[in-house]
């Protein structure tokens, strides 16, 4: 169970590495790069950053070994914008849930392309009525 606090630092931890990434970071293997969430540990020490990158499998390799051979550039930058004791130790993971997001809503926009009209499913034309 997560503390309001772990919620909050978190959250802020997510704002701040995605303004790093995008504005300090000159890396080409970072294309679109999304910080989807950062769990932090109950002493909060260490956070964990969910990455979502917008391509291929190779290009979200490539991105996620970029990020992490960052991190401790990330950190520097993280401790003047910071008010803790420590700077959290941050590791990077995979998110695919905005990859899942995407096939869902392509599927489901086929399923509704495939869908007979209801003008076809009853046999009538536009303009009359059905008469059954």
């Amino acid at each position: 169970m997560t503390t309001r606090r772990q919620q909050q630092v978190g959250e802020f931890l997510r704002e701040e590495i995605s303004e790093i990434v995008h504005r300090d970071l000159n890396d080409p293997r970072l294309g679109l790069v999304s910080i989807t969430r950062v769990d932090m540990s109950p002493d909060l020490r260490y956070a964990q950053a969910h990455v979502s990158v917008l391509g291929s499998d190779e290009e979200f390799g490539k991105a996620l070994t970029a990020l992490r051979g960052a991190s401790g550039f990330i950190r520097h930058q993280l401790r003047p914008r910071m008010r803790l004791r420590h700077i959290p130790e941050i590791t990077f993971e995979s998110d695919r849930s905005m990859e899942y997001a995407d096939t869902i809503t392509r599927v489901l926009k086929e399923l509704h392309d495939d869908e007979p009209s209801a003008t076809e499913t009853d046999g009538s034309s536009e303009g009359e009525p059905n008469r059954e």
